[in-house]
């Protein structure tokens, strides 16, 4: 029976990342790099250009004047922040070729940057340090079931029909071994995505929150949320969301539905940007 690191292995295979990412890595790895090295790599690629100022246009990051070069980008927005778009245009790049119905794909997407909504705005609400990095985690959280989508659909089946009584990592787990949260981390691992994306991915279905990080937590927190609108609208909140989850960061009601006020807000915009296809649902 294969693991989540057999799985992550063998869709690091199918699911490449483009030489331009790779570039673009080994550039912001590199102290001695300028910002007008970083742009000069990522203008050679005009749908990644076009796509990176759309979103630093956008209502999402809200800066007053007009970003209409990569290297304005890079020193308004920071250059992990545009690391973070350039992940998340070519991590859907890499799945748009999957095997699936597109409606599966587009709903698939429009949870992930719920979550990432989420997961980014109580982050901010919360002043979290480096916050920047909140909306990638989310985003990439749960790629462990295209994984499974790609390469076992019966089981990825399977394991998404679960009861309002049953929880849908608990259900991944006795059909899989392993939760899509695991599955998402290993093939992150193999990608070489930095290790501060990795572990909230990995641990976000970990009820033991006595050496979580606080990105960890917001993560378990804000893909809760997310299901709640979503594929367990139909549970109990208290099934999702423990008394003692609730109580490991200082969040209040008011900041919960401000988070889904967000998402309302800004979903549209981050979708048709990152998969115009999602944003055709709404």
């Amino acid at each position: 029976m294969m693991n989540a690191i057999d799985y992550a292995q063998q869709a690091s295979e199918i699911f490449v990342l483009s030489d331009s990412f790779i570039r673009i890595k080994e550039l912001i790895d590199d102290e001695d790099s300028t910002i007008d090295d970083i742009a000069d790599v990522i203008i050679l690629d005009p749908a990644l250009s076009g796509t990176i100022l759309k979103l630093a246009n956008s209502s999402f990051f809200n800066y007053p004047g007009k970003i209409d070069t990569i290297s304005k980008a890079l020193l308004v927005l920071g250059i992990t922040e545009v690391y973070n778009l350039v992940i998340s245009f070519f991590t859907s790049r890499a799945f748009k070729e999957l095997n699936v119905d597109p409606d599966y794909l587009d709903d698939f997407w429009c949870k992930s940057v719920d979550c990432a909504l989420i997961v980014k705005y109580i982050g901010v609400q919360l002043r979290i340090p480096n916050a920047e990095r909140l909306f990638i985690i989310g985003l990439l959280h749960n790629l462990g079931e295209l994984v499974i989508q790609q390469s076992s659909p019966e089981k990825a089946t399977v394991a998404n029909k679960f009861t309002a009584t049953e929880l849908p990592w608990d259900k991944q787990k006795q059909s899989l071994g392993f939760t899509y949260g695991e599955c998402s981390a290993e093939l992150l691992k193999q990608w070489q995505l930095p290790y501060s994306i990795i572990e909230p991915i990995r641990n976000q279905d970990n009820n033991d929150f006595a050496y979580s990080t606080d990105e960890t937590k917001l993560l378990y927190l804000a893909k809760r949320i997310m299901l709640s609108q979503f594929d367990c609208s139909m549970h109990p909140i208290e099934l999702i969301l423990t008394e003692d989850a609730m109580q490991q960061l200082p969040i209040n009601e008011d900041m919960l539905q401000g988070a889904v006020n967000f998402c309302d807000f800004e979903r549209l915009s981050v979708l048709s940007i990152i998969n115009p296809g999602s944003a055709m649902i709404f």
